[in-house]
């Protein structure tokens, strides 16, 4: 005897979703204490993917809670739908079948063999359920695929996040069906992180998660619905989810790192010279006041004067730096050599600017500018240089980040950061550090330097961006200032390898997490998807840093 064959309802692929614009900003952080996703010890029977915990591991938090946890507390009617199985409904978060825009993972990419591989994986290994689709981009969506099951056999949600940051799982958690909540990898990280962490926050009883960059890992979660069609509750189908990620997530490999002297100043000296800085920032076509983060000034200018700057680079000199570039790269592909010339203006445009100023770091609202007409070049190439040469450049008019590199370069006598989108992956109990600028000379101006490619930027296959091949077996730190809070925000990692995939942000560093792997999926939503990476271990210095100026340090694992 076999279970019949399963079907999937396909109307996501043919109906597609609208475009509305992107909601950039994270979702606002929940007040409500912690909640640690581990489950305990006693095992369910009957389901599936792994042994289960018994008790209940989540806890009531706060009266938003208050229903969806009654909700959870009954479990979900096992209704059939026509072909005799319990029905789970995929919903694709992303704005169309093909990528419309420049964002994660990248303009034009096709997300149709993916969704087709992920039902066709489904539909061989979970013959007991029937799998229907959608896609939505907005709230609104959600709700009207929610109102479009009221009265149907979907028993739970896969809700799928396969572009950064449409707001959709926010609308089918509040159904209190059970939900599994998975990241597309390098393509809707930034969304899953800060809405995954948001829901961790609040506590969310009927809301599972998958972060892996495997699909065997999601599969194998999907499964976990197995116990709802026994009649057990949300919340044991989330206990489940969790034992099985974390049964599913490699040990941690060797905690030994390569040797790496790093040479910091005095405390009193680094805070001496961090006041004595002097941050850039371009984020439109106005100036403003100045403001400072830990006593580093920011000074506000605008677009034109960059752009006055980079227009009177000396011609010579331009080409000067394009033959240096190109002459130091491993590989040039989709680039040519009239945008690095462009890259190498801008540059120079920079570096005048910074000793117009009197400043040693700029920060840019570079793809405001570029999309903008505001520039005419994107700045990562000189950004890259920047930093490698003991300065500060910093993508994104990102102001606390900035600062976050002013303070450490100075505290270590030049050694660069580097802002990243992370990623976070569980089947290889890994954290990817992404983004299309990164140093070269990771060890500071008079380190080793390490080899690097001259790409496109990925969202948008234009300009020109740098994959630097960082060094592995090293000790990283990764920090983010928090002003308001008076905060520093800290992990540690074992740089392990890199990642080549063509998807989102070109530099993509693998690192190894010290501590706790689960914990580093419970910040994000309080303080936003990037990170500032830096080599070396400045646990102790940093610490020093945060009790000179009355900061605390916040541990992410």
């Amino acid at each position: 005897m076999h279970s019949p064959k399963t079907s999937i309802v396909t109307n996501a692929l043919s109906r597609g979703v609208g475009s509305p614009e992107v909601d950039s900003q994270p979702a606002r952080a929940f007040e409500a204490g912690m909640f640690d996703p581990r489950a305990s010890t006693a095992a369910f029977p009957g389901c599936g993917c792994c042994p289960l915990s018994r008790r209940s591991f989540l806890k009531k938090g706060g009266a938003a809670c208050v229903t969806a946890l009654a909700m959870s507390a009954r479990p979900v009617e096992a209704t059939e739908g026509p072909a005799g199985r319990p029905r789970i409904r995929i919903v694709y978060v992303l704005f169309g079948p093909k990528q419309p825009r420049p964002t994660w993972p990248n303009i034009g990419f096709d997300f149709v063999p993916v969704m087709q591989r992920l039902e066709a994986r489904l539909i061989r290994e979970c013959p007991g359920f029937e799998f229907v689709t959608s896609m939505a981009s907005t709230e609104a969506e959600a709700k009207k695929i929610l109102e479009e099951d009221q009265n149907s056999s979907v028993i739970g949600y896969l809700v799928y996040q396969m572009n950064n940051w449409p707001r959709v799982v926010q609308a089918i958690a509040a159904s209190g069906k059970p939900v599994l909540y998975a990241d597309f990898t390098y393509a809707g990280t930034g969304g899953f992180l800060t809405y995954n962490a948001a829901l961790l926050r609040a506590r969310s009883p009927n809301v599972g998660f998958v972060s892996s960059s495997e699909l065997a890992d999601l599969t194998e979660a999907v499964k976990c619905f197995e116990l709802v069609r026994q009649g057990r509750t949300p919340s044991d189908f989330v206990a489940a989810t969790a034992q099985l990620r974390q049964r599913r997530t490699p040990p941690p490999e060797s905690a030994a790192w390569a040797e790496d002297p790093v040479q910091c100043l005095s405390i009193p000296e680094c805070v001496s010279r961090m006041k004595a800085s002097k941050v850039i920032a371009i984020r439109d076509q106005n100036s403003a006041p100045a403001t400072e983060i830990m006593g580093i000034p920011i000074v506000y200018v605008p677009f034109a004067e960059l752009n006055g700057l980079a227009q009177a680079a000396d011609p010579d000199e331009v080409r000067l730096w394009a033959d240096r570039w190109e002459h130091g790269a491993r590989r040039i592909e989709g680039v040519t050599r009239e945008t690095i010339e462009r890259s190498a203006a801008m540059y120079l445009g920079q570096k005048a600017l910074l000793q117009k100023h009197s400043a040693n770091a700029i920060t840019i609202n570079c793809l405001g500018g570029f999309y903008g007409k505001h520039i005419n070049a994107y700045p990562c190439l000189g950004f890259c240089q920047l930093v490698d040469d003991g300065l500060v450049g910093a993508c994104e008019c990102d102001i606390r980040s900035t600062a976050t590199m002013v303070a450490i370069t100075t505290l270590t006598q030049g050694r660069p950061g580097y802002i990243s989108d992370p990623v976070m992956d569980s089947a290889k109990r890994e954290i990817i550090y992404a983004h299309c600028v990164a140093p070269t000379r990771v060890f500071g101006p008079s380190g080793a330097a390490n080899p690097y490619e001259i790409l496109t930027r990925s969202e948008d296959r234009q300009g020109a961006s740098l994959r630097s091949l960082m060094p592995v077996g090293y000790l990283t730190t990764t920090l983010e200032f928090e002003p308001k809070r008076k905060e520093i925000m800290f992990h540690q990692a074992k740089a392990v390898g890199n990642d080549a995939n063509a998807r989102a942000c070109r530099t993509k560093l693998r690192a190894q997490p010290l501590g706790d792997f689960e914990k580093l999926f419970s910040m994000w939503d309080v303080w936003g998807w990037h990170r500032v990476t830096f080599y070396g271990d400045l646990k102790e210095p940093v610490y020093a840093l945060a009790d000179s100026v009355g900061w605390k340090v916040v541990t992410e694992t």
